[in-house]
């Protein structure tokens, strides 16, 4: 058990067990992030403030979605005049990448100055390359997880991309509401042939504008225009598509209303026409939907 800040410790499952070691260094907080959950092994007695991360030390697990809750955790501790240990079965990956978000956002630092630091005093950390690249797009939300940002949105769509065709079903907190069945004043985008409205301006997932006729180089040249534009929509998934894309990786995306062709989507991933590809990809076409806006008319 180290001390890599104020009332803050890392540490391994050995750790969670020495109580000697626990009360010397007046912990009260104990951030377990493992696949077991270790408190039903705690003696009756014990007077310990227990969180479980049930987590892998795999490249496709979700870090970044219990950062922002480990932190505060850790801080009731710190702030409490206690210590906090953060710990996973070798003290290498889960916990470290924890105890660096830790740092990120308590002292405002860069993934890169954060983790050194931690390595200074451990040095045998090593994150895994999905949690560094989770601890940079956290970074990358100024430290603070966002759940209406469109980047943590397709980032939560991206692992859950990563589980099929294990998965049995997606989760329903991934679907927008359906703006059929709701008010509001947002930008909507409706069924060019029926009018049925299908999604809302904050549903869209933008990506970087790809390279162009370069990104089709397997297609013959006579069929690009070398024009640099996106022609469909890329969104999250909203209610009404649930049924279609239950159990399958890919598949037409058809209106609700009048089952005309929207577009398509893919677990896998599609190539916008751009030539970007974006992974999982729900893509609706330009020319089948209409942007609504509202107007602000003055008396």
């Amino acid at each position: 058990m180290l001390l890599v800040d104020a009332r803050l410790y890392i540490g391994t499952a050995a750790d969670f067990n020495d109580r000697q070691a626990l009360a010397d260094a007046a912990v009260s907080h104990i951030l377990t992030v493992d696949s077991v959950d270790p408190s039903p092994l705690l003696p009756a007695d014990a007077h310990f403030h227990t969180k479980w991360v049930n987590i892998l030390d795999e490249v496709t697990s979700d870090l970044l979605s219990h950062m922002d809750d480990c932190f505060l955790f850790i801080k009731e501790a710190v702030d409490g005049g206690r210590a906090a240990l953060v710990h996973c079965q070798a003290g290498r990956s889960r916990s470290a990448t924890i105890v660096t978000a830790y740092l990120m956002k308590r002292y405002q630092l860069g993934f890169t100055e954060a983790y050194d630091k931690l390595k200074r005093v451990k040095q045998d950390v090593q994150v895994n390359a999905g949690f560094e690249e989770q601890l940079c797009l956290y970074e990358f939300l100024q430290c603070e997880v966002n759940t209406s940002s469109p980047v943590y949105k397709q980032y939560r769509l991206t692992k859950i991309s990563q589980k099929f065709p294990e998965l049995q079903q997606v989760p329903r907190e991934l679907f927008a509401v359906d703006p059929a069945h709701s008010s509001s004043s947002e930008v909507s985008y409706r069924c060019r042939k029926c009018r049925r409205t299908l999604f809302r301006g904050s549903s869209i997932l933008s990506h970087p504008v790809g390279e162009g006729a370069s990104a089709f180089g397997h297609k013959k040249s006579r069929n690009l225009s070398g024009e640099v534009q996106c022609t469909s929509y890329f969104i999250e998934p909203v209610q009404w598509m649930e049924a279609a894309l239950l159990g399958v990786m890919d598949g037409q995306l058809l209106c609700p209303k009048c089952s005309s062709k929207l577009g398509s989507f893919s677990w896998c991933g599609d190539q916008c026409s751009c030539g970007r590809w974006v992974t999982p990809a729900f893509q609706l076409h330009h020319n089948r939907v209409d942007e609504i806006r509202q107007l602000n008319i003055q008396k």
